[in-house]
């Protein structure tokens, strides 16, 4: 699709239909991963959760504050659809140059009782704002006359002024119902799409991506689903199952910025930047102690890609169960089933290998985006991706 400079381009789930069923997924291409995925290899794999995302993109040309070009949007996750379902929850940061609302409270109650939302970082404060106003409209929490309702929606963010005029403000209110009132289960759009429109991940177009993991019936059989949006990295730490890919394709598709032809592939430390948000969702009945325990693995997941946690890096992540479902109560005992610590290797493994997939399904679904100022980032290009992985014999 070609955009014209000055025409604006809303595009909202119900637009993108179509998108999902041509963005194969990463093992669909040969690249091998461990582990066993749901039907839908998302997040969604896990009963009642629901992903909404809206997209903006709007002009092209030299960037103008306040009026483009635009490469934005939200991403919503609803833990158990449009109605108040506070979940057990926990979270954790790798590193901490990077903000998720609401957490505080999280980890004082251990539930989660609001949707949880991704954005640009300077579009925080409408969205969390926007969410607690959605969340009044349609009476997601119905206060009693003996009982007062206070809610801290759960807004994560990671930067996209590469490619995107993020100090223009472009993400309104009603961009933010958008992806809330579009929010489904079944198939999830990736790429550059939602919150991930503008992002760049290990050297290539970034976005969102997700997968899942079914674990052993004999362990529970229960499912882990990964949401993430991808904002990290330098390309010669890319990893892709194994195999130095990003080391491979230092002078492949150098990316453009303000004209010039730049690619980081310095071995640096230094060089990381950017960010991750990674969201984890699963039905087994665990506890907002076992669920911290289960969102570190996260970092595992990362770490197999190439990243570091860089001081640059905002990588913030939030897990939670939808078993239980009995448990929130503000005045009365409820009784909660725990899963057991000897069996929850299997949880950890689960995390680990779709957080993998995930980050990697966001490179093979997001396509080659130009923004402000001419800046250009490359897609991964899959077909050289899957040479290199036969040379070190990891593909067919």
């Amino acid at each position: 699709m070609i955009f014209k400079p000055g025409t604006v381009f809303l595009l909202i789930i119900l637009m993108t239909i179509g998108s999902y069923a041509q963005n194969k997924k990463a093992r669909d291409w040969g690249v091998p991963f461990d582990g066993t995925p749901g039907k839908w290899n998302a997040i969604t794999d896990v009963a009642g959760v629901e992903v909404g995302h809206r997209t903006i993109i709007e002009g092209d040309g030299k960037l103008i504050k306040g009026k483009g070009p635009v490469r934005t949007g939200v991403t919503a996750i609803l833990p158990g659809g449009k109605k108040f379902t506070p979940v057990f929850a926990n979270w954790y940061t790798l590193n901490g140059n990077g903000d998720m609302t609401g957490t505080h409270w999280l980890t004082e109650s251990g539930f989660l009782e609001t949707p949880i939302m991704i954005t640009n970082t300077s579009s925080v404060g409408v969205v969390r704002d926007a969410t607690l106003a959605w969340m009044d409209k349609h009476h997601y929490y119905n206060a009693d006359a003996d009982s007062i309702w206070y809610s801290y929606p759960l807004t994560a963010e990671t930067w996209d002024g590469v490619l995107n005029d993020i100090n223009g403000f472009h993400v309104k209110k009603e961009d933010a119902w958008m992806a809330l009132d579009s929010a489904r289960t079944g198939e999830v759009a990736e790429g550059a799409v939602g919150g991930g429109t503008g992002m760049v991940c290990l050297g290539f177009k970034g976005g969102i991506g997700t997968s899942s993991r079914v674990i052993d019936k004999k362990l529970g059989g229960y499912t882990v689903g990964v949401l993430v949006q991808t904002n990290f990295g330098s390309r010669y730490q890319l990893t892709i199952a194994g195999v130095p890919v990003g080391k491979e394709l230092s002078d492949t598709l150098q990316n453009i910025y303000n004209g010039f032809a730049y690619t980081n592939n310095a071995e640096n430390p230094n060089a990381e930047t950017g960010s991750i948000i990674v969201v984890v969702a699963t039905d087994a009945p665990l506890l907002p102690h076992q669920l911290k325990r289960m969102v570190q693995r996260v970092t595992l997941g990362i770490g197999k890609m190439g990243g570091i946690g860089g001081n640059g890096s905002g990588d913030i992540f939030i897990a939670f169960s939808t078993a239980n479902k009995d448990a929130f109560n503000r005045t009365a005992e409820t009784n909660v089933k725990m899963y057991p610590n000897d069996n929850i290797g299997a949880i950890f493994t689960a995390t680990i290998q779709a957080t993998e997939e995930a980050i990697t399904n966001a490179l093979f679904a997001a396509k080659t985006t130009t923004g402000i100022n001419g800046n250009t980032i490359y897609a991964l290009p899959k077909e050289a991706v899957m040479r290199i992985l036969r040379k070190y014999n990891r593909a067919k």
